[in-house]
């Protein structure tokens, strides 16, 4: 591992067409869970001006039926929660409006031969909802556990949401991106080197006075967010460097669900397998063995038994067990991996990390994604049935598992 070396990680915001079409795909993700805590989802979202298009294959008790037919109500349902979802981001521009863009629901039943895969059946138990490999990770550089570069990135735009939605900044609008360069020095994070802030303004503030004002309001925020000991004069500020962002969001750009996967997971800082997590049921291993890794990679972390650490599992539609699990701890690790993988397999209560036990271990089955679809769904704080994920109630029984 290097040691000293200038490392880059950027976020969008919520109001980002990409995110706006993550919080929509799992906001009808929630409806459904809500209806049917088994339902299966794997729900795409297509934004652009003045429009909201629905694609995907679903299943479940009280939504659809075999042929299509969908239960009183739902399609109505669907509408209001894509309606109001835009509403809460903060869409009430000509070219994306919550209450006259147009809506396109072609929500379609799953797959009968995917079904009979996945489903449990006689002595079966259920199989995984696709191939595919995942990857956790977790580094000592925030409390959260997360690669600082990220951390901060989110940190930036959460604020300025926070603000916009409060209306103490006025003039911003909801889409933005950020992008945070850190200098490491002895693997540890010294200083920032370069802050990136685009933000989607009110009229006029690409000029003057109110161009000013915005910039001071961004650098404040910088302020707030970062540590003290990481910002000096020589950190280099990029602020709407391409001058008007008055058009954004879905106006401005297309958006597709799963097209911020490095902003969801870790900045580029770990590995990733490829699939997106939005807009999909948690039998779909994509997320959940996603949420797994990240759980037991943080609280090996949180053990003391390692700075960093990555974990791998792979999976194969329609079987249960895990074709692997692979851990790495980058040479922190006060024990062998191949001691961590033996310990964490060896664990009753993650039954062998099949697509069930995970989901009841951390109780996925609930609608609790819509959350996680703004602003990174790792380094959050566990709250409730909320990123259970985030929970270090492993680290103990890692360490014991481990002693001697």
């Amino acid at each position: 591992m290097r040691n000293n070396y200038l490392f880059t990680s950027e976020s969008v915001s919520e109001g980002h067409p990409d995110k706006v079409a993550d919080q929509i795909s799992d906001a009808v993700v929630d409806l459904f869970l809500s209806k049917d805590p088994e339902a299966r989802v794997a729900c795409e979202t297509l934004t652009t001006t003045q429009k909201v298009v629905l694609a995907g294959e679903i299943r479940g008790k009280g939504i659809m039926d075999e042929d299509g037919q969908w239960a009183p109500g739902v399609r109505e349902e669907i509408e209001q929660v894509v309606r109001s979802t835009v509403r809460e981001i903060g869409y009430e521009q000509e070219g994306f409006h919550w209450e006259t863009l147009d809506f396109s629901n072609n929500l379609h039943p799953q797959s009968a031969h995917i079904a009979q895969g996945v489903d449990a059946s006689g002595n079966k138990d259920e199989g995984a909802g696709d191939q595919g490999i995942m990857f956790g990770f977790a580094v000592d550089e925030t409390p959260d556990l997360m690669p600082a570069t990220l951390y901060y990135s989110h940190k930036i735009l959460e604020r300025m949401a926070r603000d916009r939605h409060s209306g103490a900044a006025p003039f911003l609008e909801p889409d933005a991106k950020s992008q945070v360069t850190l200098r490491f020095q002895d693997g540890v994070p010294a200083a920032a080197t370069a802050i990136v802030v685009s933000t989607q303004h009110g009229k006029g503030y690409d000029e003057g006075e109110k161009e000013a004002e915005l910039k001071a309001y961004v650098r404040r925020v910088v302020a707030d967010v970062l540590p003290a000991g990481l910002l000096s004069d020589e950190t280099v500020y990029h602020i709407n460097p391409t001058g008007s962002f008055e058009i954004g969001g879905p106006d401005g750009d297309a958006g597709l669900t799963g097209r911020k996967i490095i902003v969801d997971t870790y900045g580029g800082a770990a590995p990733h397998g490829g699939g997106a997590f939005s807009g999909k049921d948690p039998t779909k291993v994509d997320r959940s063995a996603a949420y797994i890794s990240r759980y037991l990679a943080k609280n090996i972390v949180a053990a003391g038994l390692a700075k960093r650490c990555t974990i791998q599992l792979a999976y194969a539609i329609g079987v249960p067990e895990p074709l692997s699990l692979y851990v790495d701890t980058h040479g922190t690790g006060s024990v062998g991996d191949a001691a961590i993988e033996e310990a964490i397999m060896g664990m009753q209560e993650l039954g062998g990390l099949t697509p069930r036990a995970i989901r009841t271990h951390l109780g996925l089955n609930k609608p609790i994604y819509q959350r996680t679809a703004a602003y990174g769904h790792f380094g959050r704080t566990a709250d409730g049935d909320f990123f259970p994920w985030e929970k270090t109630d492993l680290a103990e029984k890692l360490k014991a598992a481990l002693a001697g």
